[in-house]
């Protein structure tokens, strides 16, 4: 069998129409894709579709290949056709090319890769590869240097079979010295500069003898020389020079090469720039001597030399390196007489000079730029260019910025300079020059250099006519002098200063810097009245007895601060429209007070004004609304509090009672959002505490209660007393929360109840219903009533009833807890019976019996030292002693009852064994003695 008819087999044609038909498929879906590329609208960024589904559809055709020719030619038609689109949209775009169209571009790229060996297209190689070049440069504008190199790479690999030498097409030759730099600069950018240097020395071998191809190359060497020369370190400075030297070389190859003199000159300037560019690398690496022998193969080349007016820098900084100041100021000289360089490069060198001459430079380059005045007839528009130069955007600092000041200081007010800005015709320079160093006098006072803003600020005064209509801009130079002498604390040249300006001038500024001026040099009395004075000014605002109080405060001057406030306070009053809220002004004055408890009656004072003016004017103007009214009140309130709770505990009586009535009045305040009552509980603790606080007062200094005093007293009381009975002293707060009033102060509300009805006749009833509303309710505890108790037991206006009822509560009380305070039961015990045995005696003896008969109920059963001993002690000897009396008045059977209770709280009583013998004896004594004077008068009765 022949090998045609083997390859005609049905089979293999099936195979080779299926494989047909999966190529036309793909290729369709390619098509389709682009057509609707083509119909999108350039405005509207492009979609990640495109992208996704051309990548796709070439997956699929490569899995096709091999490709008969028709299909590679078909590829080829479709790529060119999705390239001319994107370079379609591109143009039609004002927007920068993004990544989805530099991946559309790459999928053009890779369907020319992936037929690259497609016959009838001449060079198809070079084809391939100018499409990865192209977009390699599109992802290397986006900085997607991995992408970009992967581009450049595969351009590379498509020509770099090709024999060099049979490249003829010029476009070919340039492609493949652009691949090599493009693909430098991409491995320079990920920093892999080993291989970027790598690349452009392959380079050399596709130069062709082309001027343009020298040009380009050595451009990028010199490119890599700057970049690595920007680094400013010395192994980089050394790369640099060896880049700058290859650059160098290609040049004179070139010229070597290079015949036509059109070609020649973009290489000879070149050349020069390289050079120019490798004396400053000798400068940098301080390499002084090489930087003078460019300067002089530069000025020497060709007929007239380079006069680029860097080389007159370059070479006085060389001079000045090697410190020969007679040769860089010779340079430097020549620069001002060459009307060539720009005044910026002259400039620069001046300042390069004296940094390096430094201070002992400063009269040469005095001297240079008057030379320049007398030589060159400088307009006043040049000297402010000049000056502008050396002052800059803000002068440097440490001592060349005092000496470059000083330079410019001496300048501006030499008379020559001076005589530029005279006459009308000057006057806008003159502006200029005032603005000028005004600007720069305000720089060093920013910067807290007064000396220096002083001085420039003075010059600056040259440059302002005497005439009425300038009157107001040197009243201005005259208050900022005035500012920089008060930084230098010169107070009196201050003084001065302000002075001149107020007589120019007289507004509120210059009253506002004699305020401060006084309140530096401590005269406080001067410093108020001056502040008192401010309104009288034409432009006086409010601000500045604000500001008047701020800088009182920073100088530690309260009396000022306090004084200046006020004065702001009663604006206020007056009804004008002030920027700050009142209550913010009534609370730094207080502030301020608080800082001295001296100032305690001052603090009382202010805080009653504030209240007085919420009163007026209404809560919500005064204390705002909302949140912030509500944090405003409540400082006050608490403030008010706190200074109740000190002055109390410094026994400042008098000032604590004002002070928690005064927290009373500000809780009491009802502000916006609030609700009547929200503050109720402290309301009721403010009132407490002011009527205690009163009381306390009156004991301290031991003085009577007036009765109309003691009525208002109850009465504000009273109000404390509604609200303790209200809802059991459970009062809502914000719908979900109870504030409860602590127990201590329902026994201060009683405590100070019973005290002032005390003070007042016939309210004994009054005072036991008190103790007994107390004693039912859940805040009461037997110590409480303990307390109350032994004050209504002693003292000239004591209540033996109220005493009685509140300690046998208190008993009670200490005996139905689990474990009792036998100290306090004690005591308690010892109290009532001295009650009942002053007040009662023997009229309810039985009653005392009992109180006896009790204690020895409670002692029974109880460990030894339960009770206490002395206690126990005192209750067996009183109850013994206590018949004395009965027995010499012959009432035998009292005697013998207390007798008897005396032997048994004996037995009780560690310690009393010898009493109880004693004791016993005596009673035995005493009940013969019984027995036979019965009988006796048994017998007398019979007979």
């Amino acid at each position: 069998m022949r090998i045609a008819e083997i390859s005609s087999t049905p089979e293999h044609r099936r195979a080779t129409a299926t494989a047909e038909s999966d190529h036309s498929t793909a290729l369709s879906r390619i098509e389709s894709t682009i057509k609707s590329l083509e119909r999108h609208l350039p405005a509207h960024p492009l979609p990640d579709s495109f992208s996704s589904e051309l990548r796709q559809a070439l997956a699929q055709l490569s899995q096709l290949a091999p490709f008969p020719n028709s299909t590679k030619l078909l590829v080829w038609k479709l790529s060119y056709r999705l390239w001319n689109t994107c370079v379609d949209l591109a143009n039609a775009s004002a927007a920068k090319i993004d990544e989805e169209h530099a991946k559309l571009r790459q999928v053009a790229a890779q369907m020319l890769f992936l037929t690259a060996d497609v016959v009838g297209i001449p060079s198809p190689a070079f084809k391939s590869a100018l499409f990865f070049y192209k977009t390699g440069l599109i992802w290397y504008d986006l900085k997607k240097f991995d992408s970009a190199n992967n581009c450049f790479e595969k351009a590379t690999d498509l020509v770099s079979d090709i024999e060099i030498n049979s490249v003829s097409d010029d476009d070919e030759r340039k492609l493949l010295l652009d691949l090599n730099i493009s693909r430098s600069k991409a491995a320079w950018e990920v920093s892999d500069r080993n291989l970027a240097i790598n690349l452009l020395n392959r380079s050399k071998n596709v130069l062709f003898g082309v001027c343009r191809n020298y040009n380009a190359l050595a451009t990028q060497y010199l490119t890599f020389g700057k970049t690595m020369l920007s680094a400013s370190e010395s192994s980089a400075v050394n790369e640099a020079l060896k880049l700058m030297n290859e650059a160098l070389e290609l040049c004179e190859k070139g010229l070597r090469v290079v015949k036509r003199t059109e070609e020649t000159l973009n290489l000879k300037e070149l050349r020069l720039k390289t050079l120019r560019f490798i004396a400053a690398a000798h400068l940098q690496s301080d390499e002084f001597e090489s930087v003078l022998k460019c300067v002089k193969v530069l000025r020497d080349v060709g007929i007239g030399g380079d006069h680029h007016p860097s080389l007159s820098v370059l070479a006085m900084k060389a001079w000045l390196g090697l410190g020969r100041y007679g040769e860089a100021e010779k340079e430097l000289r020549g620069m001002v007489m060459n009307k060539g360089i720009p005044e910026g490069v002259w400039v620069s060198a001046v300042e390069s000079y004296f940094v390096a001459a430094g201070a002992a430079g400063a009269e040469t380059v005095k001297g240079v730029f008057l030379g320049l005045l007398e030589r060159c007839h400088v307009s006043a528009g040049a000297a402010i260019r000049v000056v502008n130069r050396l002052v800059g955007s803000g002068l440097s600092n440490g001592e060349g910025m005092k000496v470059r000041a000083s330079v410019v200081t001496e300048l501006v007010s030499d008379e020559r300079v001076v005589m530029l800005f005279d006459g009308e015709g000057a006057a806008k320079d003159r502006t200029t020059m005032h603005a000028l160093l005004w600007n720069c006098a305000t720089e060093y006072f920013r910067s807290k250099d007064y000396p220096l803003s002083a001085d420039m600020f003075e010059k600056s005064m040259l440059y302002v006519p005497h005439g009425i209509e300038n009157r107001i801009l040197r009243a201005k130079g005259y208050r900022v002098l005035c500012l920089c002498y008060l930084g230098l604390l010169q107070l009196d040249r201050a003084e001065e200063y302000i002075n001149e300006a107020e007589k120019l001038e007289p507004n509120i500024a210059s009253s506002f810097l004699k305020f401060k001026i006084f309140l530096q040099k401590n005269d406080h009395s001067s410093a108020i009245s001056q502040m008192q004075a401010m309104p009288s000014c034409l432009d006086f605002t409010t601000d500045f007895i604000s500001l008047a109080a701020h800088e009182a405060v920073a100088c530690r001057s309260l009396l000022v601060a306090t004084a200046s406030l006020s004065q702001l306070l009663n604006f206020y009053s007056s009804g004008k429209s002030m920027p700050t809220n009142e209550v913010v002004v009534f609370r730094t004055l207080v502030t301020i007070l608080i800082q001295d408890s001296a100032n305690d009656d001052d603090v009382l004072k202010n805080m009653k004004k504030a209240h007085h003016r919420q009163s007026e004017i209404g809560a919500d103007l005064f204390f705002g609304k909302s949140e912030v009214g509500r944090r405003e009140k409540n400082w006050f309130a608490g403030n008010a509090w706190n200074f109740g709770v000190r002055t109390g505990q410094e026994k400042k009586y008098d000032l604590s009672a004002e002070f928690f009535k005064l927290a009373s009045e500000f809780y009491g305040v009802v502000s916006d959002g609030e609700i009547d009552g929200d503050n109720d509980v402290m309301v009721c603790k403010s009132i407490i505490l002011s009527v205690s606080a009163i009381i306390a007062d009156k004991k301290q200094g031991k003085s009577t209660m007036l009765e109309t005093e003691v009525r208002q007293a109850i009465e504000l009381l009273g109000r404390a007393g509604k609200i303790l009975t209200t809802s059991s002293a459970n009062i809502r707060k914000n719908d979900d929360q109870v504030t409860t009033i602590e127990p201590n102060f329902f026994f201060i509300y009683t405590w100070t109840a019973y005290d002032l009805y005390s003070r007042l006749s016939d309210t004994d009833a009054q005072q036991l219903l008190l103790v007994k509303n107390f004693a039912g309710s859940k805040s009461c505890n037997p110590n409480y009533l303990l307390q109350i108790g032994l004050e209504a037991s002693q003292g000239p206006r004591s209540n033996p009833e109220v005493a009685t009822f509140a300690l046998n509560a208190s008993l009670t009380s200490l005996l139905s807890s689990p474990s009792p305070d036998y100290q306090s039961v004690a005591l308690v015990l010892r109290k009532l019976i001295s009650i009942g045995t002053l007040y009662k005696g023997d009229k309810d003896e039985d009653s005392i019996i009992e109180m006896y008969k009790q204690a020895y109920r409670i002692m029974v059963g109880l460990k030894e030292g339960d009770y206490p001993i002395e206690e126990a002690k005192w209750l067996a000897t009183t109850a013994w002693n206590r018949a004395a009396l009965p027995v010499k008045m012959g009432r035998f059977e009292s005697a013998k009852k207390w007798m008897d209770i005396g032997l048994e709280l004996t037995v009780k009583v560690p310690g009393m064994h010898t009493y109880r013998s004693c004791m016993e004896e005596y009673v035995a004594g005493f009940e013969k003695k019984l027995n036979r004077k019965e009988n006796e008068s048994r017998t007398r009765g019979m007979s």
